[in-house]
This record gives C-alpha cells, structure tokens and sequence, in this order.
C-alpha cells in the first residue's frame, strides 16, 4: 500500500503541479501502516480517518463509484454481454471517463 501511494502522489502532483494536503481513509490496517504514518507526517500531508462502514463520510468517492457501476451495467445490459466480463468492462468505464 506505501509503494502505491507513493507513486500515486508522486503522478498526482506531476499532473497538477500542487502537493498533497490530506489524505482520507478508512481505518484499514493498511491505511495505518508505521511507514505511511511517519511519512504523512514528514510530508505534512494531514490524515483523516472516517469512521469503518460509514460510507456517507466518503461522498465524493462512493458516488464516483456509482456512476462507475451504472455505467458498466448499461455496457453490458446494452450489448448482452455476460456478468463475467463485468471487470473488462469496469475497466473500460474507467478508461472512457478518464
């Protein structure tokens, strides 16, 4: 999980040109990790947590995830396409809003 968010970070303020302020996340144990922590803090990127199964707190991301899954319902409910494609096709809607 820290490799990815480093190199999340390091694409995202390439992209942006601006540094990352806070960080949300749930309180997985790997949101959590003593590496991560010590470099949130070195970083003075600011950590929030929200509370476990309480996506509400999480708005913005939950409803982006709706809008994924609308999207990938309509591709294969449109072309007949079987539930096992469901991931190609996650990837797709993703790609396309990208």
């Amino acid at each position: 999980m820290f490799k990815k968010f480093l190199e999340f970070k390091a694409e995202v303020e390439k992209l942006t040109e601006r540094k990352i302020k806070t960080l949300r996340s749930d309180n997985g144990g790997e949101h959590a990790s003593k590496e991560l922590v010590a470099f949130c803090k070195e970083a003075r990127i600011k950590r929030e947590l929200i509370v476990p199964y309480n996506p509400q707190q999480h708005g913005v991301a939950e409803r982006k995830n709706r809008s994924f899954e609308g999207c990938v319902r309509s591709m294969l409910h449109d072309q007949v396409l079987p539930k096992f494609l469901w991931g190609e096709a996650t990837i797709t809607t993703i790609y396309i809003q990208n």
